[in-house]
């Protein structure tokens, strides 16, 4: 059984819809490329994401004694977090809603077999 390297962001400043367009580019690589692809990536989320891969990548190595050229992203996903909603008051007496979105992010890493 392989053993699952997780690390989490909670509250990323972004929509959840957003950030799944920059994961979806890293998910089932090799740790190495994924932070590549991400260091090169334009949007707003990919520093976040490229932290949290870092991030899983010194748990592996200090808990786990699992060197980073072993490791591929096995798992990585975004779910919605809690809403910020306000309003914008609009003409005649009406008003905006304006909502700030916000996500999780889970990666889960494992070693290459």
């Amino acid at each position: 059984m392989a053993t699952d390297i997780r690390a989490k962001l909670s509250n990323l400043d972004s929509s959840a819809q957003k950030a799944r367009l920059v994961i979806d580019l890293v998910r089932g690589k090799p740790v190495i490329e994924a932070l590549d692809i991400l260091n090169f990536t334009p949007n707003k989320a990919a520093v976040p994401v490229h932290k949290l891969i870092r991030s899983a990548i010194a748990n592996a190595e200090e808990n786990y004694g699992v060197a980073r050229d072993d490791l591929y992203i096995h798992k990585i996903y975004a779910n919605e977090a809690t809403t910020r909603k306000w309003r914008r008051f609009g003409a005649r007496g009406r008003f905006k809603p304006i909502l700030r979105r916000r996500s999780h992010i889970t990666v889960v890493l494992r070693e290459i077999e």
